[in-house]
């Protein structure tokens, strides 16, 4: 098999993992790593592709600028464009994910494999990998590491502002891809049963019968308790602190509010009798100046460092500025061999990577009462849980695990045999596998080669022009007549189609009416039918790679009763697609018709056009998906392709890799693609505006 995993942001590269540089590069970089190389040693597995992002930033190694990287013998990074070259942070790329969709397709093109399926890493990689799986019609499998309506909720708790907090994280529009991710999978793999009953709960496409709790391993050839010398770090341990022997309370996690440090340092700070019994030990990434960072790592580091001088803690707390990652099992043994703990302090949990890091080097732990920690506890039975934000519980707890050293005893030996038990990444690839095999519509398959020259025109032509009918390729007659002269000038490799809302038979009429030759490609119906050549085939294999999940009969009787929603006439109804008249004064918005739609669990794709036409289809369908499905069945290149279009129908077309034009009559609904790269907005309106697209792109 042939497996494709993505994880879109972070600084991913094979060795020297920068883990705790930024809120980007933390544990689910690790994760993707040796997941990667775990699944790659498997004998079932051919070739493991873990792409990510290309970065061209003198602010960051040139690592990562690599287009490919071995991880392993039948591992490797792959690195795609994606937007600018700089490096950027994971709430500021969502405007450039479908140029990495269409990237990852033309990587998979070249390949001339199709994965066995994909499995997405986040919400930003989830939105590009149900994309490409979709276009391809293989599994698509995807693990959240967090999710944005959980993260949401509690930063609201805390009291941060809406307004604030939306700006910052970009919110709406990760829940909103969540949404989908989560429409669209065949399995969420999850690490542990709390995500599954609490956290995916909130959404509206909750499926648990989609998804499977398989825990993360660690690598048991760096974390295990035998330690051989001191590690380096013990050095800079030394510079901090008085008695360097004393037993360890050892924390490490990201500066930042969530890890909940403060809390910690208090509780250390205000204890007399925990400070004479141990040291406490933070290792909070690596930085250079506290003035350069990020405003939130900035704000806590400055926050500890307050609390530590209020107390007078000098010579009792260490908080190194940098280590490198073969440092932190050196730390945990570190701890082990004088009889500490290791405590993660953070309001929340997902899983708990560190605690299972700690538990294989024989450190007992301290941990929230949450998430994953709770069953990493159960399975490992090695420490205590607590509230986090009760000073005084962690006070006990801390006594408690320095205190009692018969408990310290049992809980090191039980901390090791279960990782051993239960967090291996041997078990985790035998699950895993296990589960994909019984994927519905499962396969390993091959790419085919492109349908023989004789079938269609499409298989000699090298680049494609696809434009909408209506008020884009017709409207004006002098503009369309132009066109068509220059279109019969054009070079012989290239292709003409159209991409409408109109169904087949109506698309015909109006192009015979307006003297418009019959094109190469016909997608019809807001993409949910396409046809070829002089013949119109209809390409039934499309038909059946959108009928995935999709209930017609169940979507026509939950919108019968909405206000200001009237059914289109019978001739516009298609299998494939329903299609309404909207009042916007009486109706429903068009995301409180999704949420209807998604709380029913209905997948279907809403397509709002023009302040007064809604199309539903299948949640495959669009003309953007239909046009890529197109590209790799014939291979033509997206990048190669010029697409004009005007309204909101042709929104999934225009993003991208392709070629976009919006032509200059477009409806207001497109106004929110300016900006974005390779989308051209016209001064021209209709057939004049592709005219001038043409020649801005050279076309």
């Amino acid at each position: 098999m042939y497996l494709v995993l993505v994880s879109v942001h972070g600084l991913i590269r094979s060795h020297t993992l920068e883990l705790g540089r930024d809120a980007d590069t933390g544990g689910q970089v690790q994760y993707v790593i040796d997941l990667a190389r775990s699944l790659a040693a498997h004998p079932q597995i051919h070739q493991v592709d873990l792409v990510t992002r290309l970065i061209q930033d003198p602010k960051v190694s040139k690592d990562y600028a690599q287009p490919m990287e071995p991880l392993s013998a039948k591992a490797r990074i792959v690195r795609l464009p994606c937007g600018p070259r700089r490096y950027l942070r994971k709430e500021v790329l969502w405007p450039y994910l479908d140029e990495f969709a269409d990237e990852l397709l033309k990587h998979i093109r070249l390949s001339r494999q199709l994965p066995a399926a994909i499995h997405s890493h986040y919400a930003d990689a989830g939105y590009v990998g149900s994309k490409v799986a979709s276009w391809l019609g293989i599994p698509f499998i995807h693990t959240g590491h967090s999710l944005g309506r959980v993260k949401r909720k509690r930063l609201l708790e805390q009291g941060s502002k809406p307004e604030t907090l939306e700006e910052h994280f970009h919110f709406s529009t990760r829940i909103e891809a969540e949404e989908s991710i989560l429409a669209h999978a065949n399995l969420v793999i999850t690490s542990t049963h709390q995500e599954v009953q609490e956290q995916y709960s909130l959404y509206d496409h909750y499926h648990p019968e989609r998804m499977l709790v398989i825990p993360p391993g660690i690598d048991r050839t760096r974390f295990h308790p035998s330690q051989v010398g001191d590690p380096p770090i013990r050095q800079q341990l030394k510079r901090f602190l008085i008695h360097p022997n004393k037993p360890m309370i050892l924390a490490l996690s990201r500066p930042v509010p969530r890890k909940n440090l403060a809390t910690l340092v208090k509780a250390y700070g205000q204890d007399p009798s925990l400070q004479e019994q141990a040291n406490l030990v933070l290792i909070m990434g690596s930085r250079q100046d506290i003035r350069e960072m990020e405003p939130s790592p900035r704000q806590t580091l400055t926050e500890l460092l307050l609390l530590i001088d209020h107390d007078d803690l000098y010579g009792k707390v260490a908080y190194p500025k940098s280590h490198l990652p073969e440092d932190v099992p050196g730390l945990y043994r570190l701890a082990a061999q004088n009889r500490g703990v290791f405590i993660n302090p953070a309001l929340t949990e997902p899983f708990g990577l560190t605690l299972i890091e700690a538990a294989a080097c024989g450190l007992p732990v301290i941990a929230p009462l949450d998430g994953g920690c709770r069953d990493i506890i159960a399975n490992c039975q090695n420490g205590l849980l607590i509230d986090t934000l009760n000073q005084s519980e962690m006070q006990q707890a801390l006594h408690r695990a320095l205190g009692d050293r018969q408990q310290w005893q049992r809980w090191a030996e039980s901390g090791i045999r279960g990782v051993e038990n239960h967090y291996t990444w041997a078990k985790h690839v035998e699950r895993y596998l296990e589960a994909l095999h019984h994927l519905q519509g499962f396969r390993a398959p091959q790419i085919k080669e492109p349908p023989s020259i004789q079938t269609n025109r499409l298989a000699t032509v090298d680049r494609l022009l696809v434009s909408d009918i209506d008020n884009t390729l017709i409207g004006d007659r002098e503009g369309l007549a132009h066109f068509l002269e220059h279109w019969h000038q054009r070079q012989q490799p290239t292709g003409f189609g159209i991409a409408t809302g109109r169904h087949l038979e109506s698309a015909l009429e109006i192009l015979q009416e307006w003297g418009v030759p019959l094109p190469d490609l016909l997608i019809t119906s807001v993409g949910s039918e396409i046809h070829y050549g002089s013949q119109l085939i209809m390409d039934t294999s499309w038909q059946k790679h959108i009928s995935y999940r999709w209930q017609p009969e169940q979507v026509r009787a939950l919108m019968q009763d909405l206000p200001g929603i009237t059914m289109q006439k019978p001739e516009q109804q298609r299998s494939h697609k329903i299609s309404y008249l909207v009042d916007v004064q009486k109706a429903p918005s068009m995301r409180e018709i999704q949420r209807l739609l998604r709380r029913h669990k209905l997948h279907v794709r809403v397509i709002f056009s023009h302040g007064e036409y809604l199309d539903l289809l299948p949640i495959r369908a669009s003309k953007g998906d239909a046009l890529r499905y197109c590209a790799m069945k014939w291979g033509i290149p997206v990048h190669q392709m010029l697409v004009a279009g005007d309204s909101g129908n042709d929104e999934q077309m225009l993003r991208g890799n392709t070629l976009a034009v919006v032509v200059g009559n477009h409806s207001p609904e497109l106004a929110k693609l300016r900006g974005e790269s390779r989308v051209y907005f016209a001064q021209g309106c209709y057939a004049w505006g592709i005219l001038e697209g043409i020649k801005f792109y050279q076309f």
